[in-house]
């Protein structure tokens, strides 16, 4: 099943995408996708009521504006150098351990909304990452049991300004978490609609120029790996999410490096989870 909230910014709906690409309002259903829908058995209620009540639910016209597919979660755990040519071309060595950061939950825009470059910034970057979402609370989790907690996948563009990230002194949150810097979707595709995410290509163009193309078997710590040891530092609630890490080709790693310019446009996707596309504006 496919996730979808739609409708004016903080204003958003909760519905689902079809297979065949229709998209239906569940309000009637349920009240959002947040913590409460991922903790309990909501997913799968809803899941069988959409199967048999599909042709009588309100459709949502294409043109209707897609919010982020879930409400804010709790937290945005980032992982960092998360694939072995990426670490490479940051000029840094393989990590031994996950490196976890996090992003601001205010980050968080719908899939097509616009990045806004914030106030001092010269170096804003782009990233496609795969992120998790948790369906049940996770606590010292063991790794063959990681999937049990995992609700579905989404799409991330995991924003980057690299100066306030790398130049400015403390920790990489800074430069990761200014408004509009995680646009998340179109859509949440429930587990059992990824059969393999590690085998997952994803991309990323700007101006249609392709700038990553990889895919998920590049990941140095994969899904289980993440869900369980993440688990072992804090408690992930239902709804959190897990950015799980960019491949290469992000403007930092470019000769010269090349970052986001006012009027930009930011294409990327991830097989089975969709499309998203971002303009850049400078902010005002």
């Amino acid at each position: 099943m496919k996730l979808i909230r739609f409708g004016a910014e903080g204003q958003e709906k909760p519905g689902v995408q079809l297979d065949d690409d229709t998209r239906v309002d569940v309000s009637s259903l349920v009240s959002d996708y947040d913590e409460a829908f991922f903790a309990g058995s909501a997913l799968a209620e809803l899941a069988s009521q959409v199967s048999t009540q599909a042709d009588t639910l309100p459709k949502v016209d294409a043109s209707v504006r897609l919010g982020a597919p879930l409400a804010r979660p709790s937290k945005i755990v980032c992982v960092g150098l998360n694939y072995a040519k990426h670490a490479a071309e940051s000029g840094m060595d393989i990590p031994a351990e996950p490196v976890l950061f996090f992003k601001a939950t205010s980050a968080i825009v719908g899939p097509n909304d616009d990045i806004i470059i914030p106030k001092g910034s010269e170096k804003t970057d782009w990233e496609v990452e795969l992120a998790i979402v948790i369906g049940k609370k996770a606590s010292y989790v063991d790794e063959k049991h990681a999937m049990d907690h995992v609700a579905g996948y989404v799409l991330h563009n995991d924003v980057s300004e690299r100066a306030f990230q790398l130049e400015r002194s403390g920790q990489w949150v800074k430069g990761k978490s200014a408004d509009t810097f995680a646009p998340i979707g179109p859509f949440i595709a429930t587990k059992n609609e990824i059969a393999e995410p590690g085998k997952l290509k994803l991309w990323l163009k700007v101006n249609d120029e392709m700038m990553q193309d990889s895919d998920t078997s590049d990941l140095i710590f994969d899904v289980p790996h993440l869900v369980s040891y993440i688990s072992q530092y804090m408690t992930l609630l239902p709804g959190d999410i897990i950015s799980t890490g960019t491949p290469f080709g992000v403007g930092m790693g470019l000769n010269p490096p090349t970052y986001l310019k006012d009027g930009d446009v930011v294409e990327l996707g991830i097989n089975g989870l969709g499309t998203s596309k971002q303009k850049v504006k400078r902010y005002q």
